[in-house]
Formats: structure tokens, C-alpha cells, sequence
């Protein structure tokens, strides 16, 4: 709408994609926070809590908190957006897409989880990734095929990318967006532990973006130039002011989950944001943590099924530091600042190229 008003009324600074990512961030910010203690409370009248897997160790106290937080986040997110963004811009319609697409399969899940009041239950492993999948197929054949995005590749250091791999692009982009969903939601497992890396996260890949997207930007730090993208930084902005103000509410002790709705639609985003502004392979550093939460369990599960032994007390790793009896906040604020660095590392290699 803003946007909007700059075409109709030519008012200058609602061109600027910077001006209009930092209204999305508040409005998304203020919103959430005015609408999440509504939520919670209707949340807590219908019983949508959260059921607790038996096996997660001192969690116990958790089992009444409300879940579904990430509906919240995600429609005030949406409504930042059309607010703020050029509704019209190919690139905004598919990271739209993806944030409500991969919401609705996590939503999915969480009804099927609250309505047993079992963890256990609601979408099996191999639904949720069929559901995944397709969502990650709309957005990348509409990208490919509506925005006629690039399909080249590039790697972190080297200024020109290393191969186009044309309609390979499908798998492989999908199989980005899997990981990704899937990294997410295995490290929401403590209060705020998943959401403050994703802001960090969300942070880094709008920064490089916006230089993706800027014609002299992408020029002097080498980057390639891909006009439209830009405009996804007020996604990346307006999700991560929401998620400020679920921290409110997220940070421990929680008040309030965000469930498989929330962690899937970040993921997903996430995902997007680095195929767009061609940084798959810097996502691993980008999502450290959540690439080291993944790989505890891979090696965990990998590990008992070839030497019957077991490599961590529990998996996720996050669960082995409790065992450990670390304080929940301290392994929560550590991961936090290992989630930092390695963001800040991320945009170091932007110009070491």
C-alpha cells in the first residue's frame, strides 16, 4: 500500500526499499505484540497447549504452555507486507507463497499434535516432506519459469558462479528448502532458541539480498546482479520484526510456543532468501546452528544403527547439554552467540571474493 502511495503521490522516500523494510519491521513488531496475549489467552480456553515428548528430559513443566504461536507471527508478517512491499514484485509473490505455504503445513501438523494431545502424532515424517516438497516445487518452478530467475550457482570466494544447472535447479532448490524447514524445527526445542538465530539469519540474508537486488552494490562487492529481488528484504524485515515480539513472549521462561507453524514457515523463508540472493552453500554458516542441531541427530541416528552406541547423551544436541544439567538459559543464551558469529562471519565473506 505504501508503495502504492508512492506511484499515485510521488512521495520520494516510499520508493526506497530500506525506508519501507524498516515500517514493515515495526509494524510486524508492534502487531505481534499486541495480538499474542489475545492468542494466548483464546490458545489456553481451547486447550491449544503443548504436548511434551515423554523422553525430552525436565520439560515436564512445559506441558500446558500454548502452542501455535507462529499463526501470529506469520499473518502479521503477511499483513507488514502488503502494507509496505510492491505487491506486484514476482519475487515478494513467491517468498509470500513460501511463508504461508510451508505455514500451513506446520499448522497441519500442530492441529493433528493438539487435537491427540500426543508430540507424537499429527503428520507423519514422510506426509510432512511430501507436503514440504510440494510447497518447495510451486515456489521454485514459479521463480524459474514466471520471474525467469537465474539457475546458475554460485559458491562463497569465487566472484562468478561455478556452473548453471538448469532444470536441475528443481531438485536442488528443493531439497534446500527440506533441509532447511527440517533444521529449523529440530533446533525448536528450548525457549527462544530457534527464534533468536533465525533473526540473525533473517538479518544476513536480507542484507544480501538488498545488494543482490542493487545495481551498484552488487557491482562493487561482485555479487550478482538480479533485478527484483531487492524487495524481498521487506520479507526478510517484516518476519523478523514479528519474531521480536514473539521473543517477548518465546524468551524463557515461555509463555507461548511457536510450534511446527512457526519453525517451517522460517525455515522456509530462509530457504528462499538464500536460493534468491544465491547463497545456498553460505546457509550453512548463515544457519550454523541449525545445521549443527541437524547433524547431531544424523550422527546419533547413524551412530546407533551401525555400532548400537550412542555419540551424544541425547539428540538434539541441545537436549545432551541438559542432560548434562547445564541451565536451560545458559545453553539457550550460548547458542545465541554462537548463532552471532557465525552471521557476522557469513558477511565477512561477501567481500573476500
Amino acid at each position: 500500500m505504501l508503495y502504492a502511495f508512492y506511484q499515485l503521490f510521488h512521495i520520494n522516500i516510499l520508493q526506497y526499499i530500506s525506508v519501507r523494510a524498516g515500517l514493515g519491521f515495526f509494524i510486524a513488531f508492534l502487531l505481534t505484540i499486541f495480538l499474542l496475549p489475545r492468542f494466548m489467552a483464546w490458545a489456553i480456553s481451547r486447550k491449544a497447549q503443548q504436548p511434551i515428548n515423554k523422553y525430552v528430559p525436565n520439560h515436564a513443566n512445559k506441558q500446558n504452555t500454548p502452542t501455535m504461536g507462529g499463526a501470529v507471527f506469520v499473518i502479521t508478517t503477511v499483513i507488514a507486507i502488503l502494507l509496505t512491499g510492491d505487491i506486484t514484485n514476482l519475487y515478494l509473490i513467491a517468498g509470500l507463497i513460501t511463508l504461508i505455504g510451508f505455514a500451513l503445513v506446520g499448522l497441519k501438523d500442530d492441529l493433528g499434535k493438539i487435537l491427540t494431545g500426543d508430540n507424537l502424532q499429527g503428520l507423519t515424517s514422510r506426509g510432512k516432506l511430501l507436503l514440504q516438497a510440494v510447497v518447495g516445487v510451486i515456489v521454485t518452478i514459479f521463480i524459474i519459469y514466471l520471474a525467469n530467475f537465474p539457475t546458475t550457482i554460485y559458491i562463497p570466494f569465487v566472484k562468478e558462479p561455478i556452473m548453471d544447472i538448469g532444470i536441475f535447479a528443481i531438485p536442488f532448490w528443493i531439497l534446500v528448502f527440506l533441509a532447511t524447514t527440517n533444521a529449523v524445527n529440530i533446533t525448536d526445542g528450548l525457549d527462544g532458541l530457534a527464534t533468536v538465530p533465525s533473526i540473525f539469519s533473517l538479518a544476513t540474508l536480507g542484507i544480501i539480498v538488498y545488494m543482490t537486488g542493487h545495481a551498484v552494490f552488487s557491482k562493487y562487492l561482485l555479487l550478482p546482479d538480479i533485478q527484483g529481488i531487492g524487495e524481498v528484504t521487506i520479507l526478510a524485515s517484516s518476519l523478523a520484526g514479528a519474531l521480536l515480539g514473539f521473543l517477548w513472549y518465546n524468551c524463557y521462561p515461555a509463555e507461548l510456543f511457536m510450534g511446527d507453524t512457526g519453525s517451517l514457515s522460517i525455515g522456509g523463508v530462509l530457504a528462499y532468501m538464500a536460493i534468491i540472493g544465491k547463497s545456498e552453500a553460505l546457509l550453512v554458516l548463515v544457519g550454523l546452528i541449525f545445521v549443527i542441531e541437524t547433524v547431531s541427530v544424523i550422527l546419533q541416528v547413524g551412530s546407533y544403527k551401525v555400532r548400537q552406541k550412542r555419540i551424544f547423551l541425547m539428540a538434539p544436541i541441545h537436549h545432551h547439554f541438559e542432560m548434562k544439567k547445564w541451565a536451560e538459559n545458559k545453553i539457550i543464551v550460548r547458542f545465541w552467540m554462537i548463532a552471532f558469529i557465525s552471521n557476522i562471519l557469513a558477511l565477512i565473506t561477501l567481500k573476500i571474493r
